[in-house]
């Protein structure tokens, strides 16, 4: 089966990141960045695609999932938003990339829209699956409906020790089972959930995703090192950058939407696509759609 390596690996923050690097040393940096409960290989066929263009792509493992490590033990395994988004910032500083297009989708989707909205000049474009992902945590508590709110049972579950226990134990199945959950009409086999699947062996993998489903509700404190970013992103800010929205037309978890209800969120040129049928995990069932958008912004040319 297909695997995107080798791997290096590079210090950046407060992590040893773990990543693949392909295409030309001198092209267009597109940074793809995975979701949970996935790992690089949602990007297995986008970026051999884009490298083939010409782009220089960079698909790191995030934090909490092998073989990315924390460097310090007394780091806080915090899964917050703005902990993601720096995360992106560090190895792009680390690898001396001065901008990228950043893309992603669930929590590398967040990180991406964390990127483009704080650091702007990082920033010559996004492409983010379900819009606009940085979290409204004071509004976290007003309910969506009950069709909503039953796709979410993960994040409830987690709030408890007995999800924290469940996680532990039936990381495989619990995993497995939101992968056919959201992407109903994806037919996987064993070899492909296993290939991504390893990366949850992580022992920070259970610390970091139930923090992150923790604190998007207000449930637990962030890590203070990024109480600042948090505080920012509190106020919702607006992306400006050039953006490609894309939404699965089979999203089990969130719905397609026709993007209007977050054209406020962005001030920049913005389009939304809906690609039919397929999932949750968009870049790894339709990567052609997933690199084309890529590489639209890419190739753009950036003003002087």
């Amino acid at each position: 089966m297909k695997r995107l390596e080798p791997l290096r690996h590079v210090d950046a923050g407060v992590l040893d990141i773990a990543y693949y690097e392909a295409g030309p040393a001198d092209g267009p940096v597109a940074m793809l960045m995975h979701g949970y409960p996935y790992d690089i290989h949602s990007y297995v066929d986008v970026a051999p695609d884009l490298a083939a263009r010409g782009c220089r792509v960079i698909v790191p493992y995030l934090r909490g999932y092998s073989p990315t490590r924390f460097l310090d033990g007394a780091t806080p395994r915090s899964g917050e938003q703005a902990a993601l988004g720096a995360d992106l910032i560090a190895l792009m500083d680390a690898l001396k990339i001065r901008t990228a297009v950043v893309a992603g989708y669930d929590w590398g989707g967040r990180a991406a829209c964390v990127a483009a909205a704080l650091w702007p000049a990082r920033v010559t474009g996004l492409v983010c699956v379900n819009s606009y992902l940085i979290q409204n945590i004071a509004r976290a508590m007003v309910p969506t409906s009950p069709a909503g709110e039953k796709a979410i049972w993960y994040q409830y579950y987690f709030h408890n020790e007995r999800g924290v226990a469940g996680l532990s134990a039936n990381r495989r199945e619990l995993t497995r089972l939101l992968w056919k959950d959201w992407s109903p009409n994806w037919n996987f086999d064993d070899a492909t959930f296993e290939r991504a699947a390893v990366s949850f062996d992580n022992p920070d993998f259970v610390p970091v995703v139930i923090h992150n489903y923790r604190h998007r509700f207000g449930l637990v404190d962030g890590d203070p090192a990024y109480a600042g970013l948090q505080k920012r992103l509190a106020a919702q800010p607006v992306i400006s950058v050039p953006a490609i929205t894309l939404d699965g037309g089979g999203d089990g978890v969130i719905a397609a939407t026709d993007g209007k209800g977050s054209a406020h969120l962005f001030s920049g040129p913005r389009s939304h696509r809906i690609v039919p049928k397929v999932g949750h995990n968009l870049p790894q069932e339709a990567p052609k759609a997933f690199a084309d958008a890529v590489w639209e912004l890419a190739s753009a040319k950036q003003p002087a």
